[in-house]
């Protein structure tokens, strides 16, 4: 298995763990969400809450240029982190969240 399917399959399977772990709320569904031909990968909550609609991005990760780029983080954790404990090297994580000018100063590519 080449490094680009390795990240896909470390990424989906992260993004899987996380779902498992988010549970549905009332009307509140968690969506996993894998284009593997553009590889891009998001967890996504959609539904109703008391009459009000909800929608967002709790978590954006895509391949490009060989380099995983986490480009949303709306969870508490430090997937980055995560992502290090599962095999990836820091030199190949993007913290694309992040201004491009401060992407130097922090342990991770700058892109």
């Amino acid at each position: 298995m080449d490094r680009l399917d390795r990240y896909r399959e470390k990424i989906q399977n992260l993004l899987q763990a996380y779902l498992e772990l988010s549970g549905d709320q009332q009307d509140v569904k968690t969506e996993l969400i894998c284009d593997t031909q553009h590889d891009h990968y998001q967890l996504v909550y959609m539904g109703w809450l008391n009459d009000r609609r909800v929608y967002g991005c709790a978590l954006h990760l895509n391949i490009q240029d060989n380099k995983i780029w986490l480009q949303h983080n709306g969870l508490e954790s430090d997937v980055a982190a995560e992502l290090v404990a599962m095999g990836i090297p820091k030199t190949d994580i993007v913290l694309g969240l992040q201004l491009p000018f401060k992407r130097q100063f922090t342990e991770y590519a700058v892109g």
